[in-house]
């Protein structure tokens, strides 16, 4: 593929705007400065820098990010600034969205792509991916109330129950909730439902994927080919 055309599909601008960096001296590929927008590259494994910034081309982005509190997952916030601002703009131009929300006050892992396909696939309880929540909790936590989670609760707008997929005390306030599905406020609702009150939220799991490597509180990374593979790979039942 052309480089000017490599630029352009990583949401470099447009088209104009990507001869603008080459014509600049911006852009390096393996480390040296690279200037011809004709010049014709083999996109597999490509590394390159723009403006300094270290990229991999990616035929569909797959991005975590360690989302602080005071943000909101959406394009278009109304309260709150959204967590699109803590992303580059090349990532903004691919189209790149939240797989799931996770509310402003909520923190932890956040999964961002521009792949449609993989939302649905990440986000279908069918593919029972689990995500896992710290969760501090208002008052006491006993062992009622997490056999309660694990059998089911009814929450207000669902006659069916929901369950955890798992559910274990961490300390006197506090436990770890591992969910496969999705639903509003789902976690502070269950949690509510068993006579208790959530007072903070993390996420610190989703699928094979945690955050014990980073990235730092508003901060992103790519997911690499491996973990994207691990990642999708279907959890056992």
């Amino acid at each position: 593929m052309r480089l000017d055309d490599i630029l352009f599909s990583q949401g470099f601008g447009s088209r104009r705007e990507c001869a603008g960096l080459l014509a600049a001296r911006l852009v390096r590929v393996a480390g040296q400065i690279e200037t011809d927008p004709s010049v014709d590259l083999t996109t597999e494994g490509l590394q390159f820098e723009v403006e300094g910034q270290a990229w991999a081309f990616q035929a569909t982005s797959l991005v975590l990010l360690h989302k602080p509190a005071g943000y909101e997952c959406s394009q278009k916030p109304t309260a709150w600034p959204s967590v699109m601002l803590l992303l580059p703009a090349a990532l903004r131009r691919r189209g790149i969205q939240p797989v799931g929300r996770l509310d402003q006050d909520t923190t932890g892992l956040l999964l961002l792509t521009d792949d449609g396909k993989l939302i649905h696939r990440l986000t279908s309880p069918k593919h029972h991916v689990p995500k896992v929540y710290e969760v501090g909790c208002d008052r006491p936590v006993d062992a009622a109330q997490v056999e309660q989670m694990l059998r089911g609760v009814v929450l207000d707008d669902d006659p069916l129950p929901v369950l955890a997929e798992g559910c274990e005390v961490t300390g006197e306030n506090s436990l770890r909730l591992t969910l496969i599905q999705g639903k509003y406020h789902q976690v502070k609702r269950m949690v509510a439902a068993v006579g208790n009150h959530c007072t903070s939220l993390h996420r610190s799991g989703f699928g094979a994927l945690t955050l014990a490597d980073g990235p730092a509180s508003g901060h992103w990374r790519f997911v690499s080919d491996a973990e994207r593979a691990a990642l999708m790979a279907k959890a056992p039942r």
